[in-house]
């Protein structure tokens, strides 16, 4: 699976000319990327800077699918969790900088990330879709209706009544229940079966009409950034089997841990063993004037 590694500045140099030479390009991403751009799941230091409570409980990690924890507990810590993750209105130069390296190329996104991070730093929200589903909705659990709901006024519901020294919801009237049937809900990201995805068919629709309508002589590039083997059925193998079937499709993989692509696509896959800053930063050494334009 794995093949020759050139140096950094040689694969960025290959990154440009691919890109150049695209009719299209598909952006596909896991949660490498986001990490990247400063959202790692996996930051002790971060979790125990916005989850004093919970780090004293010996919780380390936002991977907190599964964990057991009491409901005041657990939507305090939903809370804090999406408001940074999905409801900071800073601007993220990394997503920023990808978007500038796209440039004014036809492109679509694919995404296993839940946190927004694309269409609130450049991306069409038309053009982004995320089969994982959005920390920016909620629905019922059990589910009573295919409805989801915006995720904004209970975030800030949650907040106010959010006590950082015990990390719990002091309000138990602050705690969502189903509009509809009065049952738990949970945020709409797919956790198992009862996840609605109907909030995200449209979009999915729209790319599969995009990635079927091209004629036999279209360039398609997929730059595939941090989607490693937590769900490799998401990101990592349609990548794979889209550019195995697309005639004139090529795949860029980013990533440092696995960067390997499959020997049957020789040299229509390029494997960096980077992350996207690093290699951004490769891309930006290269000459000015040879860089795509931005985005208008």
């Amino acid at each position: 699976m794995n093949q020759p590694e050139s140096s950094l500045e040689d694969a960025a140099g290959t990154v440009r000319s691919w890109l150049r030479a695209a009719d299209r390009v598909l952006v596909t991403a896991g949660a490498g990327l986001s990490a990247a751009a400063g959202y790692d799941y996996g930051d002790v230091d971060r979790f125990r800077e916005l989850f004093p409570a919970l780090h004293r409980l010996g919780l380390r990690s936002r991977y907190m699918v599964g964990v057991p924890l009491p409901p005041a507990l657990l939507w305090g810590y939903w809370a804090v969790h999406i408001d940074d993750i999905r409801y900071d209105p800073a601007p993220n130069p990394l997503y920023q900088r990808l978007r500038a390296l796209v440039g004014d190329t036809e492109h679509r996104v694919m995404t296993s990330n839940v946190d927004g991070l694309f269409a609130r730093n450049g991306f069409a929200p038309d053009r982004v879709f995320t089969p994982q589903g959005d920390y920016g909705r909620y629905q019922c659990t059990t589910p009573c209706t295919q409805a989801t709901w915006d995720s904004r006024p209970l975030v800030e519901r949650l907040l106010a009544a959010y006590d950082p020294a015990t990390g719990a919801v002091t309000d138990p009237r602050a705690l969502p229940r189903c509009p509809d049937c009065g049952g738990e809900v949970q945020i709409n990201v797919r956790i198992g079966p009862e996840f609605i995805d109907a909030p995200y068919r449209p979009a999915g629709d729209r790319l599969q009409s995009w990635l079927s309508t091209p004629g036999a002589g279209t360039r398609l590039v997929i730059l595939e950034i941090g989607a490693g083997f937590n769900t490799p059925g998401v990101i990592r193998w349609p990548g794979e089997h889209l550019t195995r079937h697309t005639p004139h499709a090529r795949l860029i993989r980013v990533n440092p841990t696995h960067p390997e692509v499959p020997a049957d696509l020789a040299d229509r896959a390029l494997s960096i063993p980077a992350d996207a800053e690093r290699l951004l930063d490769a891309f930006d050494a290269l000459a000015a004037p040879d860089r795509h334009p931005a985005p208008r």
